[in-house]
């Protein structure tokens, strides 16, 4: 799903009428992923309501399994389902060359201008075949949010089992604040993702069709 293109792109021919975007891989691992990230952020809001990090709490009408054993249960069934898809996701992309041709070069010279672009209104949405600078930074930063979510998350599991893993993040507590900021960051990305999508309803199409 694009967030759309900068207004750079003029120079870069679109895709010709009725060619995939999106191939049928990208739109399967995408939508599971997306319904592995709810069910995995619902209950692990439930999660932290149990034990919380921070001087506040989720709403129990936005959490996920009543309480701590039921939403403990949703989290480990999304967790697997969440990396599985996304091994899948991630072969895939470097296997194609996906990620090569659409995620970097990033320079940040793009960045600046392209974010320059968006806050005066001038990215166009013509060709959602091609990512902007923006784009390509925020979808690395997500995968490399999800990497760590998933590491965190065995290091809080498993903390004797994979005590090395745990180390890395500094210990026990230090590796739930790096689980709940990594979660913070895919929520974050989640929201910018979904309110591009209904304000440029064709790239959701895109997502849905693959065209």
């Amino acid at each position: 799903m694009s967030i759309g293109a900068t207004h750079e792109q003029a120079l870069t021919p679109a895709a010709p009428t009725g060619a995939a975007i999106h191939p049928l891989w990208v739109r399967l691992t995408h939508w599971v992923n997306a319904v592995a990230m709810i069910i995995m952020i619902g209950s692990g809001w439930q999660i932290y309501n149990a034990s919380p990090l921070f001087a506040f709490l989720f709403p129990p009408g936005i959490t996920l399994g009543g309480w701590l054993a039921g939403a403990l249960l949703w989290h480990f069934a999304a967790m697997w389902l969440l990396v599985v898809n996304g091994l899948v996701y991630l072969v895939l992309g470097i296997a194609t060359g996906r990620f090569r041709r659409k995620l970097v070069p990033i320079r940040p010279s793009e960045v600046l201008a392209d974010t320059k672009a968006a806050f005066t209104g001038k990215l166009t949405y013509d060709d959602l075949s091609v990512y902007n600078a923006v784009q390509k930074l925020l979808y690395l930063g997500v995968i490399l949010a999800g990497i760590v979510i998933v590491l965190s998350g065995l290091a809080i599991w498993k903390p004797v089992q994979l005590q090395e893993l745990t180390a890395v993040f500094g210990g026990y507590d230090a590796a739930r604040y790096v689980h709940f900021f990594a979660m913070a960051a895919i929520v974050g990305f989640f929201v910018l993702h979904v309110i591009m999508a209904l304000l440029v309803p064709k790239s959701l199409r895109a997502m849905i069709t693959g065209r």
